[in-house]
């Protein structure tokens, strides 16, 4: 079975990755990420694909033009569903590339964070396979969690402190913020 899959980044690739391949699936990479801002922390992700695909000897397309314009514009004024607009922006697009390429199927590396809505990606993949007639290989990946941050940090890989998004870098220092007024206010 020849299986696109779309990469968020490095680290969560490398579960996903290795368990296709242990089940004999033939992987292709896909990074495909308008969501990711500022633009150096979406250069920095591209890389840690690159140097992952060089390592593991993964084929990967990457989508270099930074869409972050095309992101915002599907989910400004609609903030309270932007992730799951934003999943089903990205995998949309990986459905019909995998279409495209003639793959069996195609999965995503988000199904490996416990950070993500897995339930609405799995949903939003299982409705997109329908939609395009094609099928979603799915497998929770969140149980590789402790092996890929092991494995990303043995090989140097880069790893990012949030999903990628505005709203999640802004809500990782406005928590931080708040934290250290607690602190203060104890004081």
């Amino acid at each position: 079975m020849k299986i696109l899959l779309h990469l968020c980044c490095g680290p969560c690739s490398i579960y996903p990755v290795t368990q296709l391949r242990n089940e004999g699936r033939e992987v292709h990479g896909y990074f495909y990420n308008p969501n990711i801002h500022p633009y150096r922390e979406f250069k920095k992700r591209i890389e840690g694909v690159q140097q992952f695909a060089e390592q593991t000897k993964l084929e990967v397309d990457i989508e270099s033009r930074y869409g972050l314009t095309e992101y915002l514009r599907k989910v400004v004024f609609h903030e309270q569903e932007r992730c799951p607009l934003c999943y089903a922006m990205r995998l949309e697009t990986v459905v019909r590339k995998a279409k495209e390429r003639g793959d069996d199927a195609f999965s995503t590396t988000l199904l490996y964070s416990k950070y993500q809505d897995h339930e609405c990606i799995r949903t939003t993949c299982e409705d997109l396979a329908l939609t395009y007639q094609i099928d979603f290989y799915y497998q929770d990946f969140r149980e590789g969690w402790q092996e890929g941050i092991d494995r990303s940090l043995e090989m140097e890989l880069y790893r990012q402190p949030y999903c990628g998004c505005i709203y999640s870098e802004q809500e990782r220092y406005d928590k931080s913020s708040k934290k250290n007024v607690k602190k203060i206010t104890l004081l």
